[in-house]
């Protein structure tokens, strides 16, 4: 049996050399920004050695980024051996992004730093996104989250980076929504609505992508080179790491994993959505005699029966172990993310179910992958969203 391997580098530090050629200063510089950012106080030396870059570039480039606010230089360090070092820190106020999630029943607004840290945040809760007003409500909140800015804060201030389920029109029906929001949502432009109500480029991600993406930049190092991620909120939202890259497709919905087949005891094969999903727990407590129609997600679990919430945790595990299964036997020893909406304790709870039953699982030749839960709850997809651009345009 060939055991899981655990990561001994970090995928930031990883086939991600510099060029040397002409015309290539500009992705020299990212990837200088690079090796500072994952790797807090390096010196000159050590951004050379992990960049493949000639010292005299390096330093360079360094007074360039510190010349445009991206870089500081932290107190000289002596006691080592060789000359004095000076460790290069990335400026938190180097870049800032609003990071926003239009979800099925919720809206999450954030302010994020240079540093992935929430500076800000706005979340609101809904019956389902009104597309009458959904974006006059984002223009304002971005409005007031970033009120107190500073004029020069203000300036980096750039990017919105928005994240949607890919799917949002075609299943509205299915949170009771009217027949016009549906016509609605399939003719709005979200971007274009957002630019012309903040002024900021926008760019637009699957949910699942950009909670994938925060939760590889919340792993501490080293960070895996591949990521299966699994986010329980209304719908299971995806994404998948392959070899450090993002997996986003040509649509930039891939990784649709809650539409994976599954198989339950007793039940016709269906997939993954209609049973590990928070809608599929309100339908189980409904079918009860519970009523939760008025219930907001966050104070769900507080109205679920004990018996209730422990048949569906399992029946959650046993799809997310099948979809885990699947997803694993075309990708390299993945460090799987299970994550949800819900309390902190619920996560691990799953992730822990899902763990047992995954290795109840036929394996041939290989060990099941590890499974951990995510550190970012349902605020991971807001966060990546405001992330992905910040990575785009410095790193």
């Amino acid at each position: 049996m060939h055991k899981t391997s655990e990561p001994t580098k970090d995928v930031f530090d990883s086939g991600r050399r510099g060029l040397r050629h002409d015309g290539v200063r500009r992705a020299n510089e990212k990837t200088v920004l690079t090796v500072v950012a994952f790797n807090s106080g390096v010196s000159n030396a050590e951004i050379a050695r992990i960049s493949g870059l000639a010292p005299q570039t390096v330093s360079a480039i360094l007074i360039d980024l510190e010349r445009q606010g991206l870089i500081s230089r932290g107190p000289v360090l002596r006691g080592r051996r060789g000359q004095p070092a000076t460790p290069i820190l990335l400026n938190e106020d180097g870049g800032m992004a609003i990071g926003v999630e239009i979800g099925w029943r919720h809206l999450d607004v954030v302010l994020l730093s240079m540093h992935a840290r929430v500076l800000r945040h706005h979340h609101a809760e809904h019956d389902y996104p009104d597309a009458k007003t959904i974006f006059e409500t984002i223009g304002a909140l971005v409005k007031d989250v970033t009120s107190d800015l500073t004029p020069t804060q203000k300036g980096r201030l750039l990017d919105l980076g928005l994240s949607m389920p890919c799917a949002l029109a075609e299943s509205l029906h299915l949170l009771g929504a009217p027949d016009e929001q549906i016509s609605m949502w399939r003719n709005h432009d979200p971007v274009q609505a957002l630019k012309a109500r903040t002024g900021l480029d926008v760019t637009m991600f699957n949910d699942g992508n950009a909670g994938c993406w925060a939760e590889l930049i919340a792993i501490a190092p080293p960070r895996p080179a591949n990521i299966v991620y699994l986010l329980v909120s209304h719908f299971i939202a995806a994404g998948i790491v392959v070899d450090g890259v993002l997996w986003e497709g040509q649509t930039g919905n891939a990784a649709e994993l809650g539409s994976i087949l599954i198989d339950l005891p007793g039940q016709p094969p269906q997939v993954a959505h209609r049973v590990a999903s928070i809608w599929a727990l309100r339908n189980q407590l409904e079918a009860a005699g519970h009523c939760t129609a008025d219930v907001p997600g966050k104070a769900l679990e507080q109205a679920v029966p004990a018996p209730e919430a422990e048949q569906w945790i399992g029946n959650a595990a046993r799809a997310l172990a099948q979809v885990i299964y699947n997803t694993t036997t075309v990708l390299e020893q993945p460090l799987v993310v299970v994550d949800t909406i819900l309390s902190r304790e619920t996560t691990i709870r799953l992730s822990e179910r899902v763990d047992v039953e995954l290795k109840a699982l036929p394996r041939r030749n290989l060990s099941g992958p590890r499974v951990v839960p995510g550190q970012l709850g349902g605020l991971a997809p807001a966060i990546g969203a405001a992330e992905l651009p910040l990575f785009r345009r410095y790193f």
